[in-house]
């Protein structure tokens, strides 16, 4: 089972380099933190060229007993589409083929391929269904699952307090 997934991000085509930063509409250089709901960031920008400022949903955390071991997690609308995306970077040297796993209060969501690695680390980017974004907003903890090899999943887990309330003011 994929996450929710429509297509793999095809909304979307950044570089590697500005990828592997999370979303290039709403963070990277000239971003600015707009509010804070719960566990979530409003981070916005105006992308080059753009006429109005973007904005995205973000939150870095690590895992709780691999301190070096972290992901960031942000969540984005497409530009001009009605397409909401979620995208997760994650530190080099995770295995790529198992992909990204995602539990919703223990409830598994299902997994979503890493489209690419760049400085930064490697990149799972899928747009989101319905079903699975009421999920996050009816949630308390979201669990992202990366595997440093095939026996050894690692459990990062992220929470989902403030998420409704960001989601609603997202622009």
């Amino acid at each position: 089972m994929v996450l929710g997934l429509t297509d793999p991000a095809g909304a979307q085509s950044p570089s590697p380099e500005d990828a592997a930063k999370g979303s290039t509409l709403a963070t990277g250089p000239g971003s600015v933190v707009r509010a804070t709901h719960g566990a979530w960031q409003v981070s916005c920008r105006t992308p080059p060229g753009a006429k109005e400022e973007k904005c995205a949903l973000v939150q870095s955390v690590t895992a709780e007993d691999r301190p070096n071991v972290g992901l960031t997690v942000v969540f984005y609308k497409a530009i001009g589409e009605n397409k909401k995306l979620l995208r997760v970077v994650v530190p080099l040297g995770v295995l790529l083929p198992t992909g990204l796993g995602l539990k919703i209060d223990d409830q598994d969501v299902g997994n979503a391929p890493f489209l690419k690695c760049g400085k930064q680390g490697c990149i799972a980017e899928v747009v989101l269904k319905d079903d699975v974004i009421q999920k996050f907003k009816s949630g308390a903890t979201a669990m992202f699952i990366i595997f440093d090899t095939p026996e050894a999943g690692i459990g990062i887990p992220i929470s989902l307090e403030g998420f409704a309330t960001a989601l609603a003011n997202l622009k």
